[in-house]
């Protein structure tokens, strides 16, 4: 989570979805930088509500708006499923080595799931803590160039991101029955990346 005083803005870091890369471009323009740890860098929206945006409500000037990369839904479940395929995994309870994205996915959707495939949901990510406001401004990960136009005239520089944190290539073919399912139990998600193309300026 990154937050940039002048133009009274927060950019939360969805795991996935190019935050890394963005947090090197962007940190050293930022006021407050929380990463390194997970449970520290990926702060939630509603955590983000209940901890910080109470402390940066004492800073003089208008409320703070709130931004958030979200990535087409399958494609992040893909890139997680390709990060878990890294060699550094092998033998660890998080491993997809020697499993298929068509069995990753069957598992993702099952009520157990395997360590390697309980992961959660962008749209759990983004949600608010009860009475507060979600984001208010999302961007596709799709279209990283609007992400840095629109940072870089926020914080008047020129922005450049280096590839960092990339997965490893691997086959991501679906049967069209699970492609369905997938797609049934992500449509919150989905709504969120169509809404992206909407509310980016």
């Amino acid at each position: 989570m990154l937050a940039f005083v002048a133009p009274r803005l927060v950019l939360l870091s969805i795991p996935k979805t190019g935050t890394t890369a963005l947090e090197t471009a962007l940190a050293p323009k930022a006021e407050m930088v929380l990463r390194s740890r997970p449970e520290i860098k990926h702060l939630t929206m509603s955590q983000y509500n209940l901890r910080i945006e109470p402390l940066l409500r004492n800073i003089p000037g208008p409320p703070f708006r709130v931004a958030a990369v979200v990535r087409e839904p399958i494609s992040w479940l893909g890139s997680w499923y390709r990060y878990r395929q890294r060699p550094q995994t092998m033998g660890k309870p998080n491993s997809t080595i020697g499993i298929s994205f068509e069995g990753f996915v069957q598992d993702y959707l099952s009520e157990d799931r395997p360590p390697y495939a309980a992961l959660g949901r962008q749209s759990g990510f983004l949600s608010p803590a009860p009475g507060r406001n979600g984001p208010d401004l999302l961007f596709r990960y799709e279209q990283m160039d609007e992400v840095l136009r629109f940072f870089g005239e926020a914080l008047k520089t020129e922005l450049t991101l280096r590839r960092v944190n990339v997965s490893p290539p691997a086959d991501m073919t679906l049967a069209p029955d699970t492609e369905a399912r997938l797609r049934a139990a992500l449509a919150e998600d989905y709504a969120l990346w169509e809404a992206a193309a909407r509310s980016a300026p």
